[in-house]
């Protein structure tokens, strides 16, 4: 009899249970790569940015609040010239623009752009949202006499609209204490009560 012969382990093959453990490895550590590389990529941007993305942020933010002007001026003359529904349709445009230029967060051209939003709102009247717009202008700090004169006015308008008058009235002596052309209107005929919000 011969003696059997037992297949001699040859190194070089693996069995099929190894081969799956072998691809079930490379496929987890594959898969933890994928998914560090997404994380990677997709993270957000670190809290203190270049100064690149902050002088971009500035310049789209300033061409949209000169937009957001420019758009407001022409709503005006549009009023001026009877042409209400056209002066409201770009008071609106006018409102996006700063809407977006603030989603900027330019941190230097807040104050301004609430103002410019608040006087927008104004002609929109939007009256609530006008003042809440001219008090975060105010409440931003910084020598920034001719923006808050600005707010103040603006503020002035929502309150008087509003039919707070005596508020209004401090809003405009505050916005001609700080700008002497802020000449406050002639509110005699409104009347003294200041009841309504």
């Amino acid at each position: 009899m011969k003696p059997s012969k037992k297949p001699a382990d040859n190194p070089q093959k693996k069995s099929p249970k190894k081969i799956r453990n072998y691809l079930l490895a490379a496929g987890v550590v594959a898969a933890v790569v994928i998914v560090a590389a997404i994380f990677l990529t997709f993270q957000p941007s670190s809290p203190k940015e270049s100064p690149k993305d902050e002088a971009t942020r500035f310049q789209e933010a300033g061409a949209l609040y000169t937009k957001s002007v420019d758009l407001a001026n022409e709503g005006k003359n549009l009023t001026d010239q009877g042409k209400i529904q056209e002066a409201q349709e770009s008071f609106q445009e006018a409102l996006q623009d700063a809407d977006e230029a603030l989603a900027l967060n330019a941190t230097s051209l807040k104050a301004l752009i609430q103002t410019q939003r608040s006087g927008v709102l104004v002609a929109l009247g939007r009256y609530t949202d006008a003042n809440a717009a001219a008090d975060d202008a105010l409440g931003m700090g910084g020598n920034l006499n001719t923006t808050f004169s600005i707010a103040w006015y603006n503020k002035g308008n929502a309150l008087r609209a509003l039919g707070n008058i005596s508020e209004a009235e401090a809003a405009y002596a505050k916005a001609y204490e700080l700008d002497k052309t802020l000449v406050p209107p002639d509110m005699s005929s409104d009347s003294t009560s200041s009841v309504h919000s």
